[in-house]
């Protein structure tokens, strides 16, 4: 038995029997969990605040027998199991041909790092099941915590795996649940419903992560806001099925978990084989849902491969909204050159460049430029982007593949479907699943289909100068079957093998995640990709809500925001620049609109806006997220605070009318209390009518104001009456320190 004692002083630890060895405590960043071995299993004890440094006798702290129960108390394991009396969700559900059905698990080692204090592998095994379960668990910088389990059989039979569940314990103190949900173009929508006695399971049969995936699942005290309260929450590193689930028992307690989703006979293991969970990335906080924010983004950014490791994120133009698939050399020459005088440093050219792809019923599988509108390749288009200072990037959709394609009629075998066929020939011999998009799912878990789609990657990378690709994925895998089996589980795997190894091939290559907008954005895709599209809504007032949401686990530098045409395509809304700019700032900032025929006050209002975000971009991809407890439902404040408190930048945002004539005084959180600071409105200016609707502002408007961090936040400012879908853009520097940036605000005509 290595010595699993970490991060306790030696006079706070439990003295250790020869059966059971000293808890396991990892500390970190003000989070801790507590497992216990006395059972023989790893029991959950605590996850949540650090405990300190000294630990009672914990075998004093046993639970009491009630009446009609197990005459000894229930442990909840590390992997809940009915063995041990545990009444609630299973954590392991596996069988070997109908039999060995409910496992005992029990520990046989633990190897702890004792270099780190915050990280440790046990080992669980059953001899007469025959299986083993190993369980890594990591507490990082900034307190998220990472779990999973890998399971291996040891038995010399199959072992089928029906589900093997991550599941933590929630403190008494919750009684409130919050998830999210959505569809396409409104992704990342809050709900909430009281903690009750039962489970509560978000389910996604997508095979993807879906449109509707709760990205983040979380319980807490009644009424947890942003600002404050408890809060346990959790996230699934999977792209795709799944469960997240809080399950309650009768008991009282609570756990709070997910697993990938299997379907049936999915994961059957042969002996020796092992099966390895997704990770389950979890956070406590103390301080709402802002803490649990923080504790995702320490995370991200502590990535030696985290994208602003290296250079600032670049503003993007994407000329799907400005060309769809009207692909003329011409107009898209002139877009590169408009875009470049703007101050664009990346342009992607989106769908419509390869073979047959004239509209989005042909085409895909077909990764060959097309010869017909490209005569001299993607050259000349490459050229002259770059020749204007920016890098180039392409628009691909390696996973699909249209019926109508060159690929499909050669390989009607290589697309997944439901059946093996007539005597077990191949899928395209039964029944394919019903067409989404004019689109089949290509099965890249035969590996030459992998093989091809690789080959036809790899070239287009090696033969051209692209930086960049926007890897899309536009349809569920809905029957996804691979030799008449599901392969939903194989087919997500294939997907991170094929990035993992273009990522290998192609160091320099940014990818983005782009599924239908939202419905891939988890950590699983992050790990292998550069940033997500959150949503093909570039309606600014959904995006407030989406960008919001989805930014409670994932950093702003990695979620592309874009500002689009005036009038949205995909709900008609008109929207001024000032409020679609403002809203793009806290993301990956772009523009998806044709930008060539703008009027000079146009174009001289969108330049400016491109130079503040690059004089923000700093700041808005380094520090702290912060999102006010806001009572006006028509108000929103967020921001972002540099870690020292020396500056941040906030949007205030009217999304609708207000009960009140006037918003009153609006608390800016989040800042030193002790730091003197001045306050500056940089975008609109005062004077713009289509954004305020006041005879006079308030006085500070025109020329700042200061005030301390204390005051700002207890009191606050008296803000300008927005009109509703407009926002207001509030720097704040450390008062006398000098100007952290150079330019000037953006007055918009």
């Amino acid at each position: 038995m290595n010595n699993p004692d970490l991060n306790l002083a030696p006079e706070s630890r439990t003295p250790a029997t020869p059966a059971a060895p000293a808890p396991l405590y990892l500390r970190r960043s003000g989070t801790a969990l507590l497992l216990d071995f006395r059972t023989g299993e790893p029991a959950l004890l605590h996850f949540g605040a650090d405990l300190g440094p000294e630990l009672p006798d914990l075998s004093l702290l046993t639970d009491p027998v009630p009446h009609s129960a197990l005459d000894v108390p229930v442990t909840l394991g590390l992997v809940p199991q009915a063995s041990s009396g545990w009444r609630g969700r299973p954590g392991l559900r596996g069988h070997r041909g109908g039999t060995a059905f409910s496992p005992r698990l029990r520990l046989v080692s633990v190897d702890a790092d004792p270099g780190d204090g915050a990280s440790a592998v046990l080992t669980q095994t059953d001899p007469d099941v025959g299986i083993t379960v190993r369980t890594e668990l990591r507490l990082n910088d900034g307190g998220l915590l990472q779990l999973r389990h890998t399971l291996v059989n040891d038995g010399g039979s199959p072992y089928t795996v029906e589900e093997l569940a991550a599941v933590l314990p929630v403190g008494r103190a919750a009684a409130e649940v919050l998830d999210l949900t959505g569809r396409w173009c409104r992704e990342s929508h809050p709900q909430r419903l009281p903690l009750q006695q039962g489970t509560w399971v978000r389910s996604g049969r997508h095979g993807r992560t879906g449109h509707d995936a709760s990205l983040l699942l979380a319980a807490g005290t009644p009424g947890f806001g942003y600002r404050h309260g408890q809060v346990w929450a959790v996230h699934l590193g999977w792209s795709g099925n799944h469960e997240s689930f809080v399950d309650t028992t009768g008991d009282g307690r609570t756990v709070i978990g997910a697993s990938e989703l299997l379907g049936s006979a999915e994961v059957t293991l042969a002996p020796g084989e092992s099966y390895e969970t997704p990770w389950l990335f979890a956070a406590y906080s103390d301080e709402g849902l802002d803490g649990i924010t923080a504790a995702f983004y320490a995370w991200f950014r502590a990535r030696p491969h985290h994208p602003t490791a290296g250079k600032p994120r670049p503003v993007v133009l994407n000329v799907w909204e400005a060309v769809y698939f009207d692909h003329r050399l011409p107009a898209l020459l002139d877009l590169a050159a408009t875009a470049a005088a703007l101050g664009v440093e990346r342009y992607v050219l989106d769908d419509g460049w390869f073979r047959g792809r004239r509209n989005d019923t042909a085409g895909l599988g077909d990764w060959y430029v097309d010869e017909d509108l490209w005569p001299d390749g993607l050259t000349p288009l490459i050229d002259a982007v770059t020749g204007h200072g920016m890098e180039f990037g392409l628009w691909v959709e390696p996973e699909m593949v249209n019926e109508d394609s060159d690929l499909a009629r050669a390989h009607p075998d290589w697309i997944a479907g439901p059946a093996t066929g007539a005597a077990g020939g191949p899928a395209s011999a039964g029944r394919l699943p019903e067409r989404w998009r004019h689109q089949q799912v290509l099965d890249l878990v035969n590996p030459d289909a992998w093989q091809y789609i690789y080959d036809r990657l790899d070239a287009l990378l090696s033969e051209n100068r692209i930086s960049y690709l926007k890897w899309d994925q536009n349809r569920d895998l809905t029957e996804m079957g691979h030799d008449g089996r599901p392969s939903v589980h194989a087919q997500t795997r294939a997907v991170y093998r094929l990035l993992d190894a273009l990522r290998e091939a192609h160091p320099d290559v940014e990818i983005e995640s782009c599924s239908s907008g939202g419905a891939r954005v988890d950590l699983g895709i992050l790990e292998r990709t550069d940033r997500v599209w959150g949503s093909d809504c570039n309606d600014a007032l959904e995006r407030q809500t989406i960008q919001r949401w989805t930014g409670m686990v994932v950093p702003p530098e990695l979620v592309g925001s874009h500002i689009g045409p005036t009038r949205s395509h995909t709900t008609a809304r008109t929207h001024d620049l000032s409020f679609r700019a403002v809203t793009a700032m806290f993301g990956h900032f772009g523009l998806e609109w044709d930008i060539r025929h703008l009027e000079p006050a146009e174009r001289n209002e969108l330049a400016g806006a491109i130079a503040l975000f690059k004089e923000y971009r700093g700041l808005l991809h380094s520090g702290r997220m912060v999102r006010a407890d806001e009572p006006d439902p028509a108000l929103r404040l967020h921001g972002v605070v540099a870690h020292d408190g020396g500056e941040a930048l906030f949007a205030l945002v009217s999304v609708a009318t207000s009960f009140a004539e006037i918003p009153g005084r609006v608390c800016l959180p989040g800042l030193d209390p002790d730091t003197r600071y001045r306050v500056e409105a940089v975008y609109p200016a005062a004077t713009d009518r289509g954004a305020y609707l006041q005879t006079a502002p308030p006085g500070w408007l025109a020329g700042g104001v200061e005030a301390t961090g204390r005051f700002l936040a207890g009191s606050g400012l008296p803000m300008p009456v927005l009109n509703p879908e407009h926002g207001v853009l509030l720097s704040v520097r450390r008062a006398g320190g000098g100007a952290p940036h150079s330019g000037t605000p953006v007055r918009n005509s």
